[in-house]
């Protein structure tokens, strides 16, 4: 049995603020609104031919991943200049800390969108390894990869 889809207005505003809370994650505060816009276009683009709407979070998050990784595919073949490393804040692991988002960025894709997924927008392994790809097994090494790896950086 199909859930019909909802407005894509309603459909937005349901899922903005963890789509762009998994793009400033994975690609920056500073390229995740383009990242954002490409998303809702991609989504707005491919939202008629969906047939139901049984899991519409984890198929934009799909989408926001996908063009995250495009972003840093782009972002490689270009020169940019380097920026000044943000001095760490005084709580370690504190959700505003810009020297622990530009470790998490630093991760490697799969573990960055392991521990984004699971981390900041609470999805199951079986919802990450449905976005990145892979299997739930994998969604889980990646994510506790990718947390020894920030726990490393961290202390260094």
């Amino acid at each position: 049995m199909s859930v019909s889809l909802p407005p894509f207005q309603v459909f937005l505003d349901s899922h903005r603020e963890d789509v762009y809370r998994f793009l400033v994650a994975l690609v920056g505060p500073n390229e995740a609104e383009d990242c954002f816009q490409e998303t809702f276009l991609g989504a707005l683009r491919a939202y008629p031919r969906l047939r139901d709407a049984k899991n519409l979070r984890g198929w934009v998050l799909t989408i926001a991943h996908r063009k995250a990784m495009d972003h840093h595919r782009s972002r490689a073949r270009r020169a940019e200049p380097m920026a000044e490393m943000p001095e760490r804040g005084a709580t370690p692991g504190h959700e505003t800390d810009p020297a622990l988002w530009n470790m998490v960025r630093a991760l490697p894709p799969r573990q960055r969108a392991a521990v984004v997924g699971r981390y900041v927008n609470d999805l199951s392994y079986r919802e990450i390894a449905r976005i990145t790809g892979g299997t739930e097994q994998a969604a889980r090494r990646n994510a506790a990869d990718g947390i020894v790896k920030l726990k490393e950086a961290w202390e260094r």
